[in-house]
């Protein structure tokens, strides 16, 4: 995109996202995500950021007789233009493929008022950083790929942390030192 838009959208998107309202299991995939993304939108806005129109979900879209769905669609205000969401468990290479197609499908057929191009953005629970460069090395449209965080804590983080138990009984011994019964 072209200065001084492409300075604004790189101030927009930003990595990671922070989806800590999101309770997902670990056998969550893109729908489980989608759903409570939107069962949540005013948290999502939010941490999305200022100038995001939240336009609809599963956004259909017919072209040469063919449908498509946009996961999830908006649109910015501040920079006058669509962002298209698709939502990935884990980054593949051809998922920007996909992703820039769907966009210019939605510039071409349904954005033509729009005087910018449609920005699209790749939300993914996993991303290697080099396959997405890779991916995303001769791609001359607005592509971002995110990804995010949830409550969830991964295993080898988990495998480190005290239980439950754990920590009861220490407390339980910390308020005997201090002369106090616990929940005083």
């Amino acid at each position: 995109m072209p200065a001084p838009q492409s300075e604004l959208v790189q101030q927009i998107l930003k990595d990671p996202y922070v989806f800590d309202f999101l309770t997902l299991s670990a056998q969550a995939v893109e729908r489980d995500i989608e759903n409570q993304l939107v069962a949540q939108i005013t948290r999502f806005l939010l941490e999305l950021g200022k100038g995001f129109a939240f336009l609809g979900r599963q956004y259909p879209l017919v072209v040469n007789g063919k449908d498509y769905f946009l996961d999830l669609l908006f649109y910015h205000a501040r920079l006058k233009c669509y962002v298209v969401i698709e939502l990935k468990g884990e980054f593949k290479p051809n998922t920007s493929a996909n992703s820039i197609s769907t966009c210019r499908r939605w510039t071409t057929n349904c954005a033509a008022t729009v005087t910018s191009q449609t920005i699209g953005l790749i939300l993914c629970k996993d991303k290697d950083t080099l396959d997405v460069e890779y991916a995303l090395l001769d791609i001359h449209k607005p592509m971002g790929v995110s990804s995010f965080i949830t409550k969830e804590i991964p295993v080898s983080v988990q495998s480190q942390l005290p239980t439950v138990q754990e920590i009861e009984t220490e407390l339980t011994a910390l308020s005997q030192v201090d002369g106090k019964r616990p929940n005083e």
